[in-house]
């Protein structure tokens, strides 16, 4: 195989910018301004504002409430990621009220991908709530300005015994709309992200399905719920869905 031919295989194998070829001692024109527009999609992810009464509508009929971290604005939520894991004064006594106990209790934070989590957050929402429907399910908190953290003190307050913390992913110059799924076993403040399980890389671009995503929450959330722990100690053990097959030589 040619040279030429190994990089255009290579280059069909991944997103990542490789092999981009040259004009004089430049890049082409095309790979400049693909590159510009990346970057540009990433800087308005990170900055966007997130429209929870849209996502509210979307998520109906499924009970929804609307709070927001002490960070009063985005510019000092990226500047002080200690404001977005805490709730602001309103959403805490919001929550205070009296609401019994729960299993799960899912929050949509905005995180670094307001536009990730406009796009498919819903849809996320709504593949996990069918995986767990056996389960008591809070109702979805919105939260703005939020950091992972956040889902905290969110499912300490509604009697959770699981918080799920979907939230928009660091963008990057080939994705700039993934999310994630954070899972916390009995939830408060100061829970370290070591006891925390992730799913990453949800998003339509050749990413995580929200089906596969809600598929692995349910699995672990349910041992979580029976091992009473997460986090580290809690390995995707699951039988695969399809079988090894062996490529090794006879």
């Amino acid at each position: 195989m040619v040279p030429g031919e190994l990089w255009a295989k290579l280059r069909r194998t991944t997103p990542a910018r490789i092999a981009l070829g040259r004009v004089g001692h430049a890049l082409p024109l095309s790979e400049v301004l693909d590159f510009q527009l990346a970057h540009a999609r990433a800087r308005d992810a990170v900055h966007a504002a997130l429209d929870g009464t849209k996502l509210a509508a979307e998520l109906a009929p499924l009970p929804v409430l609307q709070v927001e971290s002490d960070a009063p604005d985005r510019a000092t939520y990226l500047r002080r990621p200690d404001l977005g894991r805490r709730l602001s004064a309103r959403s805490a006594a919001l929550l205070a009220e009296p609401g019994g106990r729960c299993d799960v209790a899912f929050v949509i934070g905005d995180g670094l991908s307001a536009t990730g989590v406009q796009a498919g957050a819903a849809r996320l929402v709504r593949a996990c709530v069918d995986a767990l429907g056996d389960l008591a399910i809070a109702p979805v908190v919105i939260a703005r300005a939020a950091r992972v953290a956040l889902s905290d003190p969110i499912g300490e307050a509604l009697g959770a015994r699981v918080s799920v913390m979907i939230i928009g992913e660091r963008p990057g110059l080939s994705v700039h709309d993934s999310l994630g799924i954070y899972m916390t076993y009995a939830p408060r403040p100061g829970r370290s992200d070591a006891e925390r399980n992730c799913i990453s890389n949800i998003h339509g671009a050749g990413g995580l399905s929200p089906e596969e995503a809600a598929r692995t929450l349910g699995w672990l959330l349910r041992e979580a719920l029976r091992r009473e722990l997460s986090g580290v100690a809690l390995k995707d053990d699951q039988t695969p869905a399809l079988p090894f097959e062996d490529q090794s030589p006879a």
